[in-house]
């Protein structure tokens, strides 16, 4: 068992688990505080070494990274870069460059020269007698601190302006637009610091300039036209097969094995090919989906252990010490956020839209920490010195969302993310927004958006399609021009939708926030009803949790939640009632269903045992809210200690569509979800359609809106 645990294998499969399961956990509460993942992965990675798990359990740390592993993870980690600085190659669209204006061009010049002049000042001044050894040449240290100072991390800040909607705005547009020019002048100011570096004479540091030149144009001239004829071919034949990608990855390697020899680090190859890949025919996005996650999830947290492992904030043993890592942290954002805010406020923004780009530019995150190893391996920089640009990089990042917030709160950019509908002078329509977030549920949904509207033929009915993208998927060009609704999670719905000559406007964005997104958009559409799909869940007995109970409880409208099992009709349909808000919520919907479709509706109306009386009060309730279409309900009343199995004996006789009321007479717990097993959902034979009245906390605006087309002092609105 001894050589077991000792075993490299095993050592190392150990590893994995604790650096992407704690990465994971981590990311779970950066979430919470609105940061971005990449926070959690470096804190993740300095908590493993000796910053503090060296420093608690130093027996613990050196067993689960013994010195013997740290070469297998450092070749994994390099691996896992490559890949991640292809995809950051890729994610640079050209047509992020092209007509931007003045503007950007000013402020990203900025952005580079400002820090980049103070910290090679200050390292020129101050830091190279202060942190560095005489065996480190003086101009190395003073352009490579340059360099670092003048990073923005591309990927953070696309993954941090998706996920506030802002990429479509003024302010995101200019910062990415900065960005990817920053990250491409940045690496090539990298590369020339890197053969300086490596050099051992100014003669052959030119020698290794003019190579790369070459190699640069090569690439430019000979690889993109072949890129460009291969995405075509992946585009219009067989798509994206075994083949392409390891051709891809052979060539990958290539470049990265070619600018290594050359003496600009193998990086900037793989940056460079990811490049060059042109971003029309597919070839792109199509990598990219198939790499991404292979390369964030499981190798680039190894990256970040690594680092971590490198990082011992107890250097940092004095107030002095202390002192120069904030001087820095100041120097940092001087040049970057007061370099770029300016610039900004010069060609013309406003100072809150040149702030916000200040903010947006001074994010550093991930790559800043690729720069600082560069520089650790070359023994450019101290491991003092680069902890205390790790620490420069996590505070930069860090209070860049709090900051945004504070600049940009969320309801001002809710607002610009979708259009108010216009006000009307007429009736309002029927509005339902149907929320899809897996394509089985879109024939469903379909279906019962026919039902409720009655298709082309409704006068007076609007209907919306809502896909929202995860903020997690980070490559900048899907996230900046999503695909066409008839390709996505939308397609089926608006196929069927096609079929049923059902008019659906489709809708799609970035979020973070699922819940609060969809209720900003029902508010923002003035829907009358929020259709949710729902799926079996994967962990938790909870029928009816995360994203729909949130909708539930904060949605300022009717909330319905789909069931489907094949539902494509509503002939029979049955509504279990006892005489709740929500119970009358959902005779309201079955008599829109009945008016369009003219299905054939039951209200099985469940009484305690020796509670005769109540029977004809339900009547009456019924006959009040069908005063046209009395003719064509059955009633039926029935005495049971359960209401919930009278319910669910009364849909096994074979209805299309059973549509219950959420609340717990029916088994659907009103406040604690998960608590009972919700058998009503799991041993329904048909569809189900679970219908929520607005809780009392709603907007009085919007609840007094008449959902069902019936009065709101009839209880139904």
């Amino acid at each position: 068992m001894h050589g077991l645990a000792q075993n490299p294998l095993t050592v190392l499969i150990v590893q994995l688990i604790v650096i992407i399961g704690l990465s994971r956990l981590i990311g779970k509460v950066t979430r919470w505080l609105g940061q971005p993942l990449v926070i959690a992965e470096v804190v993740a990675g300095v908590m493993l070494g000796p910053s503090l798990l060296g420093w608690l359990a130093p027996d613990l740390m050196h067993s689960l990274f013994p010195d013997s592993s740290l070469p297998v993870l450092k070749m994994l980690s390099q691996v896992g870069l490559i890949l991640f600085m292809f995809l950051i190659g890729l994610e640079l669209d050209p047509k992020l460059l092209q007509g931007r204006g003045h503007s950007s061009v000013a402020i990203s010049h900025s952005s580079i020269i400002v820090p980049f002049v103070l910290g090679a000042g200050a390292s020129a001044l101050w830091l190279y007698r202060a942190l560095s050894s005489p065996e480190v040449p003086f101009l190395s240290f003073v352009l490579f601190m340059g360099v670092a100072m003048s990073i923005t991390a591309f990927p953070v800040l696309a993954r941090i302006l998706s996920e506030r909607g802002l990429l479509q705005s003024r302010v995101g547009v200019i910062s990415i637009t900065c960005a990817a020019v920053d990250d491409v002048t940045a690496w090539c100011l990298l590369a020339f610091v890197v053969s300086i570096v490596r050099a051992t004479s100014l003669t052959e540091a030119g020698f290794t300039t003019l190579l790369a030149l070459l190699y640069i144009a090569f690439m430019l001239l000979v690889v993109r036209p072949f890129l460009a004829r291969l995405g075509a071919r992946v585009a219009s034949k067989d798509g994206l097969t075994q083949n392409v990608v390891a051709g891809t990855l052979v060539l990958l390697l290539a470049s990265s094995w070619a600018t290594e020899l050359i003496g600009i680090h193998a990086l900037f190859g793989a940056f460079l090919f990811g490049a060059v890949i042109p971003k029309e025919g597919g070839l792109a996005d199509a990598l990219a989906e198939r790499l991404e996650d292979v390369a964030v999830v499981l190798l680039l947290p190894i990256f970040f252990a690594y680092s971590g492992l490198r990082t011992q904030v107890g250097l940092l043993n004095s107030a002095d010490a202390w002192a120069m890592c904030g001087l820095i942290i100041l120097l940092a954002c001087l040049g970057k956020f007061g370099g770029s805010a300016v610039a900004a406020r010069l060609t013309g923004l406003r100072w809150r839209e040149a702030s916000a780009v200040g903010v947006l530019m001074n994010t550093r995150g991930l790559m800043e920490l690729i720069v600082l190893n560069i520089g650790l391996d070359l023994g450019v920089i101290s491991p003092t010195l680069f902890t205390m640009m790790v620490v420069m990089a996590l505070v930069t990042t860090f209070i860049t969302s709090p900051l945004l917030n504070w600049i940009y709160p969320t309801a001002e950019i809710a607002r610009d993310k979708v259009e108010l509908s216009p006000v009307t002078t007429g009736p309002a329509p029927f509005t339902v927004l149907m929320c899809v977030s897996h394509g089985q549920a879109g024939p469903g949904m379909a279906a019962l958006g026919r039902a409720l509207t009655g298709g082309s033929a409704a006068e007076n009915a609007q209907l919306y399609a809502l896909h929202l993208i995860s903020a997690e998927r980070s490559s900048i060009h899907r996230l900046h021009e999503p695909r066409p609704p008839d390709e996505g999670a939308l397609a089926p719905l608006l196929s069927s939708a096609k079929r049923l000559e059902l008019s659906v406007r489709s809708l799609s964005f970035v979020s973070s926030e699922p819940s609060a997104d969809i209720c900003r958009t029902a508010e923002a559409k003035r829907a009358d009803l929020v259709l949710l799909g729902w799926h079996k869940p994967l962990f938790s007995r909870t029928m009816l949790g995360g994203t729909v109970h949130e909708v539930m409880r904060e949605a300022t409208t009717s909330v319905a939640v789909l069931v489907d099992r094949g539902l494509s009709e509503t002939k029979r349909v049955l509504v279990p009632f006892i005489g709740s808000q929500n119970d009358r919520q959902a005779l309201a919907l079955a008599r829109r269903i009945l008016r369009h479709t003219g299905a054939e509706v039951t209200v099985l109306h469940v009484t305690a045992p020796g509670s005769a009386s109540q029977g004809p009060r339900g009547r009456a309730l019924v006959e009040e809210l069908f005063p046209q279409e009395l003719g064509q309900v059955r009633f039926k009343v029935v005495e049971h200690e359960s209401p919930e199995e009278a319910a669910l004996a009364e849909a096994s006789l074979g209805y299309d569509l059973t549509v219950v009321g959420a609340g717990s007479e029916w088994g659907l717990e009103d406040r604690l979800f998960g608590l009972s097993r919700e058998r009503i959902i799991r041993d329904a034979p048909g569809s189900l359609l679970i219908v929520r009245h607005p809780l009392p906390s709603a907007s009085p605006a919007v609840a007094s809106e008449t959902v069902s087309g019936l009065p709101a002092n009839q209880g139904l609105s």
